[in-house]
């Protein structure tokens, strides 16, 4: 296998030529600049790898649970695994330059759809269109034991850091090390019923007009252009254009995809009933399971839903090695925005 220390490998024509060693030292510096791209450059003088790649290539599909699961696959297939979880409204896109990072690094790398995106299929016509936070991650648990991966270094954002941060705290024998934007993401429903500042408040307007029937006609009738509002809300320092969005776009095209999205925020506030099968797990992720797996938190700086205090809102949670990097010039959609950090990341906590 590759040394992971040093990443002087060319990912394809036109790609940039980067070092890892520079990449994690990037991604190690606080509230790195490095990490804010300019136009065309980098800190270090060089084109930025962010932007180089515009697909995964051919996704696979395997049946999984409840589930088809659409996913990508790249790097070796007897490499160590890492599995990277995308947010709402993304989708596998978020890591389309990511993953070429670590499969030159000899990393098996695999970028699942999540249930009601993209080419991710319920088996079922007749299944609860459910989307509680635990039947995501037991989704994950599905798609490893029929891909035979016994153990994977998880990394996500969004949905993807709940979903990543649960099967490090439940499954800690599944989960090697972890990268979670965000930190600590895990939800306790009755402290969802405390209010938060306005601000912040303002800033989940969408769950609360998710809450509505005009919500769900709106989120079905406009999904698109809300999906795009979102997005430059989310990531305002983010000059992403048309083609970019539209690839990612085209997984709102999936059947399930206006259920799924409405039960998940609906559930999240209460007004949702989940499977009782559940409540036993959802019982046990509501009193806060401290994760002791190595992991490393991720903040974009510009994130408006980054908790002040340079991660010490959810330090106590993480009982393991751990560090915490800040990215400034970065806002919720990390791995898409700068992927050399969020590559390093996975890397170094792979070190641990």
């Amino acid at each position: 296998m590759i040394d992971r220390r040093s990443f002087g490998k060319v990912f394809g024509a036109g790609a940039a030529a980067a070092s890892l060693a520079g990449l994690s030292g990037l991604a190690s510096q606080p509230a790195s600049a490095a990490t804010a791209h300019g136009p065309g450059a980098d800190a270090r003088g060089t084109a930025p790898v962010r932007g180089t790649y515009t697909s995964l290539g051919a996704l696979k599909q395997v049946d999984a649970g409840v589930l088809d699961i659409g996913y990508a696959e790249s790097g070796p297939a007897d490499g160590p695994v890492v599995i990277l979880l995308h947010g709402w409204p993304y989708d596998i896109h978020s890591y389309v330059d990511v993953a070429p990072l670590l499969a030159a690094e000899g990393y098996r790398v695999i970028v699942p759809h999540l249930r009601g995106h993209g080419t991710t299929r319920f088996l079922s016509p007749r299944a609860f269109r459910n989307a509680q936070q635990s039947v995501v991650a037991l989704d994950v648990i599905a798609l490893m034991d029929a891909l035979r991966i016994e153990k994977a270094v998880l990394a996500g954002y969004d949905w993807g850091s709940r979903t990543a941060d649960i099967i490090a705290a439940v499954w800690p024998e599944r989960c090697k090390a972890l990268v979670s934007v965000t930190g600590y993401l895990i939800t306790n429903r009755d402290a969802n019923k405390q209010p938060l500042p306005p601000k912040a408040e303002w800033a989940w307007w969408y769950q609360y007009y998710f809450a509505t029937e005009r919500g769900r006609l709106g989120l079905e009738e406009n999904r698109h252009d809300l999906a795009r509002l979102v997005w430059e809300f989310n990531s305002p320092t983010w000059e992403f254009d048309d083609a970019t969005f539209r690839r990612t776009a085209a997984s709102f095209e999936n059947p399930d995809y206006v259920a799924i999205v409405l039960h998940n925020y609906r559930w999240r506030l209460g007004l949702a009933k989940g499977d009782p099968r559940y409540d036993r797990l959802e019982r046990r992720l509501a009193a806060g399971p401290m994760i002791a797996v190595p992991t490393i938190t991720l903040d974009g700086g510009d994130d408006p839903f980054t908790p002040a205090g340079e991660g010490a809102a959810y330090r106590a949670k993480f009982s393991g090695r751990y560090a915490h990097r800040t990215l400034k010039g970065i806002g919720h959609n990390v791995p898409q925005e700068a992927p050399e950090a969020f590559a390093a990341a996975v890397v170094d906590v792979d070190s641990f």
